[in-house]
């Protein structure tokens, strides 16, 4: 304001000043303008006159006068005269037929303006030429030029003032725009992704900000932003954002809250800052999720997050109730898988081992002291695999029609073999009636079941028949493929007995 101040009284000086500089060359008359080559100024013999005549009229002794009126002419008659010859002649002292009215034709006599502006009783100069220009500039007066540079002056400073005066109120205007948006909450958004979040029917994702404003104060608050990280609104400067808790989804999903902080700086309204703001907020299992995790979402909830504590608590109750049944289905499935892996272990004398997933349910085992057979559930004529528990040193011999399909050493002394059909091989060439001692035929079902059991069902049954075996007759390729089967899903589960 002071500044505005000092720049209106400085536009008022500058005016003044040109004003002066104006009423003072108002006041030389054009006589002073008007004179004739010679060295010495027209203007002296009437400013003699002048002061003759007030003199009269202030009663002065008329020896005084006379003697002044003497020294002037005397003075006058000295000048020497000009070198041109030349004298200016004055408009008063032209013919009346050379006055600046004239009758022009069809018009009778009446006056008429001449096509130069007229000036009355007023003395106009003639055009001088370039000679009695430099003279006249030689002998104009210093007061005049002083005069004339003042009056310049005065115009340069009065234009100087009034764009000093415009520059100065644009400065103004701007500090005062600059001075009101710095205490004008400006709206930002922040990136967020939380999977199934709708904040319409949930809670509001708490954010919290902490800094610097435009005014150097400290801020620490919370705010709540929606699914698309617009809510926040902040003074200009330099803040903080992390994720105070988790929102609450309306099926009550819980999030996990990302633990990173990223510096922003507000500058303007409608502001995004995703670009360096952007928070994850992952769907953890349900059951993994604490009650202290609820208990902190629904209480940013309760604070800003709802529309009201009613709607927080209802938020509250369904992701107890979600996280509830979950570990509830988890705990559920845990003792059915311990069920289950129970009756998949089974154990001889010597040694334990726990039937493959892939098998449950489809196979049934006996049991004769330290040899274990796994056969077809509902045809124990159907081997799949017999274990047998050898000691080192010793020798072991298949049934017939089967063949080895790989060994497990216990370490105790005993090496356990697997034998058993090569079935990849042996029911393709059953069910075409090619059979090499087959143990039985197979309906066409359970010849698909059985290659499926023995290779983890890597080949359809057609690549087994057409492909894999061919019509050559040889085992090797349906063997191998059997073989590395069990190797990768029976064999490593055989241990020694505790």
């Amino acid at each position: 304001m002071k500044d505005e101040t000092r720049g209106q009284e400085d536009a008022a000086q500058d005016a003044e000043a040109c004003a002066e500089a104006l009423e003072s060359l108002d006041r030389i008359s054009l006589d002073e303008i008007a004179f004739d080559d010679s060295d010495v100024d027209v203007q002296d013999e009437p400013e003699a006159e002048a002061q003759s005549d007030d003199q009269d009229a202030d009663d002065v002794e008329p020896a005084e006068d006379e003697a002044d009126h003497e020294d002037t002419e005397s003075e006058a008659g000295n000048q020497p005269e000009s070198d041109t010859g030349e004298e200016t002649v004055l408009l008063n002292s032209l013919p009346a037929e050379d006055s600046l009215t004239r009758e022009l034709p069809g018009l009778d006599s009446a006056p008429a303006v001449d096509e130069t502006i007229a000036m009355g009783d007023i003395p106009l100069p003639s055009v001088p030429s370039a000679r009695e220009a430099e003279v006249r500039h030689r002998k104009m007066s210093p007061k005049r030029r002083n005069l004339m540079v003042a009056g310049v002056v005065a115009v340069a400073l009065v234009a100087g003032g009034a764009g000093y005066a415009a520059w100065n109120g644009y400065q103004q205007e701007q500090a005062a725009a600059v001075a009101a948006n710095s205490h004008t909450m400006m709206s930002v958004q922040i990136g967020v992704h939380a999977a199934g979040l709708d904040c319409s029917t949930g809670s509001k994702i708490p954010v919290q900000v902490s800094g610097q404003d435009s005014d150097a104060s400290s801020v620490s608050e919370t705010l709540y932003v929606d699914e698309h990280g617009r809510g926040i609104k902040l003074l200009p400067g330099d803040y903080t954002l992390s994720i105070a808790a988790s929102p609450i989804a309306a099926d009550g999903t819980i999030y996990t809250v990302p633990t990173t902080k990223t510096q922003v700086t507000v500058k303007s309204d409608g502001q995004d800052l995703s670009a360096q703001a952007t928070f994850k907020l992952k769907v953890p299992s349900a059951d993994t999720v604490t009650d202290d995790q609820i208990d902190a979402a629904a209480k940013y909830a309760e604070e800003g997050g709802c529309s009201s504590a009613a709607a927080a608590k209802i938020l509250q109750q369904a992701a107890t109730a979600r996280r509830d049944a979950a570990a509830n289905a988890v705990s559920a499935s845990e003792a059915q898988a311990a069920r289950d892996a129970d009756a998949r272990h089974k154990a001889t004398n010597l040694y334990q081992l726990d039937i493959p997933v892939e098998w449950y349910g489809k196979v049934a085992t006996w049991q004769n002291g330290s040899t274990l057979c796994i056969y077809l559930a509902g045809d124990s004529n159907t081997p799949i695999v017999t274990l047998v528990a050898v000691r080192d040193g010793e020798s072991f011999t298949p049934d017939e029609g089967d063949t080895v399909l790989g060994t497990a050493n216990l370490g105790n002394g005993y090496t356990v073999y697997a034998s058993g059909p090569v079935y990849p091989y042996v029911v393709p060439q059953t069910i075409n009636g090619r059979t090499q001692n087959p143990v039985s035929t197979y309906p066409m079902d359970t010849a698909i079941e059985l290659v499926e059991l023995t290779t983890g069902n890597r080949y359809t049954y057609s690549q087994i028949k057409n492909v894999l075996v061919g019509k050559d007759g040889k085992a090797d390729a349906a063997t191998k493929l059997e073989c590395d089967y069990l190797a990768q899903i029976l064999l490593p589960s055989i241990k020694a007995q505790d």
